[in-house]
């Protein structure tokens, strides 16, 4: 049987062939992939020539094509179209990508050769980029244990594949616990629900079977059902089914998962000579210790606690007006506060719903890029892996620049959030390689699908990721596109966001669904002059939430994470109406895997760079200075990795911002 994993592609774009990709293809694909990669690395370990860049570490970066093109489908597949059979495979998979990685970084013969050309690299006539690339991997080979030896780099080896294990079962436990709750509404428990949120909750009981509308642990469901539902004790009950993922017992409970991933990074720091997670994490961040992210935090975490206090007195109040005596309580928060947005800002969210269709918010965001960086889109007509997804070709004066899919709607196959990935990564070595670029979303179907504001916000945060990677023009993969310090890597999403708050992006793009009339510009002043209502809410759950990732892994791993958890939120006085964005069971940033562990404070890091250099646009003239378009996509977005990261940021706005910037667009320079 022809693997079609394992064949050239010539479909076009040479996009996955996914009407004949079946899951029974994958492991012997991957098992392929990794033997080819493995002949690839003792092939360049066992040249006999000397060290050059070109046979070591052009070489290396050659080496896992077939590898990096098979994963790139299946893991875009795994967490955006899930089934058993690709659940068991992601389980098979771990250790065996795991231990496949600590084969090329114990390689000390592979090792030795990297070290030589490190050595001798101011000889070696190396452009900028292949400077950095080779101080990349370097540096990557001596953090990952390529200069232990003996029992602690057999050791380490064993801590990484349980890591990779265990990141799997968290997100896998996670899913399972988001997949498995409903909560199935009468008629009379839709009395008060915006017609929005109960064509919503029908179209989720449909997708779950039932004979009427559910509430479901999407996050488009449950945040509007939430801000609207009169019924105290339905949100209640939502509200802490939503509070306890990950944590119900039983096969998908995530807690003894993070006790043991928070102790095996801890000796993994030991081992590698550092004091501590954080230490060894951030070193090559932006922040580079832990004291810097706690200061940035601290410095935000108090304006934003006063506001939150001050605005819970206010919603106390109201709670007490209806009759109910007690506290306010974290399932009362967005009821009431979505009342007070009414009577203070004359706004409320079924009235702005209308304005915000998901295909118009597409256009605008293409619309966007096209008036700062001259990209064009064009739909595509190709099969994809489900039918919810659609792709466009990217292109720029006729010259093909990228493909973008979008997969926009909430299932109960697709991991919660919404975030960027790149089936294939933008690159020139070994030919012109165009990226292919996937925004994945859980938008609450609907016919039309309406989104909130904050949804159209989280949309183009992720086609701020898209442009990252499709305007991404560089030699070498491995600084490819997003392949940057974790916080920078927030940079061009939420600079992106901006964009929407454009007055005359959404007189163009903000059309009544049935009307198709623009948003009154009296509705549009009303929303912007908003922009920053219950900025002390916002911030406050997610800065508690980086205080305990911080926490977590700042010194000696804690026995119980829930306990640590609550330690942090007591010593930083959390509101008690006010619950983590993500508390620990389901801190799937923190704990599916390394990337943003010790690193959600990431960003708040790079909003305090999205509010200065969208503040160039405005000092140059506007939002669509063309001027300062071209800077941003030369110094940012096309440069990838290929310098530090202060350095890239500087080059374009000419220095690095203060905290000033942030605090003021969240309005909390003058908070309560």
């Amino acid at each position: 049987m022809t693997n079609p994993l394992l064949t050239d592609w010539t479909t076009p774009f040479a996009l996955p062939p996914f009407d004949v990709i079946e899951d029974a293809h994958f492991a012997p694909a991957m098992e392929a992939a990794l033997e080819e990669g493995r002949a690839a690395i003792r092939a360049i370990a066992e040249n006999p020539e000397a060290p050059t860049f070109s046979n070591t570490i052009e070489a290396l970066e050659l080496a896992d094509a077939t590898l990096d093109r098979v994963a790139g489908v299946f893991y875009n597949l795994a967490g955006s179209d899930s089934n058993e059979a690709r659940q068991g495979l992601q389980r098979e998979f771990a250790p065996k990508l795991s231990a496949y990685s600590s084969e090329i970084t114990n390689n000390a013969a592979l090792f030795a050769r990297i070290d030589d050309l490190w050595q001798r690299r101011d000889d070696l006539g190396l452009s900028d980029e292949q400077m950095r690339v080779l101080y990349l991997t370097h540096r990557g080979f001596t953090r990952s244990g390529a200069a232990l030896e003996g029992i602690a780099r057999d050791r380490l080896t064993e801590v990484k594949s349980r890591l990779s294990v265990l990141g799997t079962e968290f997100t896998q436990n996670l899913l399972a616990d988001e997949r498995d709750w409903f909560m199935p509404l009468t008629e009379a428990d839709l009395e008060g629900l915006p017609g929005f949120v109960v064509a919503a909750a029908r179209e989720a009981g449909r997708e779950k079977g039932q004979d009427g509308p559910v509430v479901t642990l999407s996050r488009s469901l449950i945040v509007p059902f939430l801000q609207f539902s009169p019924r105290r004790d339905l949100r209640e009950t939502a509200y802490k089914a939503w509070a306890a993922r990950g944590m119900n017992g039983g096969e998908t409970d995530n807690r003894g998962i993070a006790a043991e991933v928070l102790a095996l990074r801890a000796e993994r720091a030991t081992l590698l000579g550092y004091d501590s997670f954080a230490a060894y994490k951030l070193e090559t961040e932006m922040a580079g210790t832990p004291e810097a992210v706690r200061d940035l935090l601290m410095a935000v975490w108090e304006p934003a606690k006063a506001q939150a206090e001050a605005d819970a007195v206010k919603l106390t109040a109201m709670l007490h007006a209806d009759g109910i005596n007690g506290a306010l309580e974290a399932w009362d928060w967005r009821y009431y506060s979505e009342k007070r947005r009414a009577a203070e800002h004359d706004l409320n969210e079924a009235e702005l719903k209308p304005y915000f269709q998901l295909d118009a918010m597409i256009e605008a965001a293409f619309d966007c890029a096209g008036r700062l960086f001259g990209l064009e889109f064009a739909p595509l007509d190709v099969p994809l892996y489900h039918p919810d997804a659609r792709a466009w070709e990217v292109t720029r004066k006729g010259q093909h620049l990228a493909v973008f899919i979008g997969d926009y709607f909430a299932r109960g196959s697709k991991r919660s959030g919404a975030w960027c990935s790149a089936m294939r990564s933008q690159k020139k070595l070994g030919g012109d390689v165009r990226p292919i670029v996937v925004n994945v979303c859980n938008f609450a179907k609907g016919d039309p699908c309406l989104l909130s504001y904050d949804d159209a916000r989280t949309l183009f945060h992720e086609f701020g990721h898209a442009l990252h990677q499709m305007l991404s023009d560089v030699t070498y993969g491995s600084i490819s596109g997003t392949s940057v310090a974790r916080d920078f890597v927030e940079l061009p999403s939420q600079l992106y966001e901006h964009w929407l708050e454009v007055p005359e992006v959404l007189e163009a793009h903000a059309r009544h669904a049935e009307t198709g009339e623009a948003m009154p510009r009296a509705l549009l002043d009303r929303l912007l002059a908003a922009q920053t209502y219950d900025m002390g809410f916002q911030t406050v759950e997610y800065v508690a939430s980086a205080l305990v990732d911080l926490d977590f892994h700042d010194g000696a791993a804690p026995a119980d994470p829930m306990e640590a958890q609550a330690e942090t939120l007591a010593r930083i006085g959390m509101p008690h109406a006010i619950g983590m964005r993500h508390a620990t069971p389901h801190f799937a940033h923190v704990f599916a895997g390394d990337g943003y562990s010790s690193g959600y404070y990431s960003y708040m890091w790079s909003e305090v760079m999205d509010a200065d250099a969208f503040a160039a646009f405005e000092e140059a003239g506007g939002p669509f200075d063309p001027d300062t378009a071209a800077k941003l996509e030369r110094f940012i977005l096309s440069a990838g990795g290929s310098q530090e990261a202060d350095a890239l940021y500087t080059a374009f706005r000419g220095r690095m911002p203060g905290v000033e910037a942030l605090l003021k667009g969240r309005g909390l320079d003058k908070a309560a």
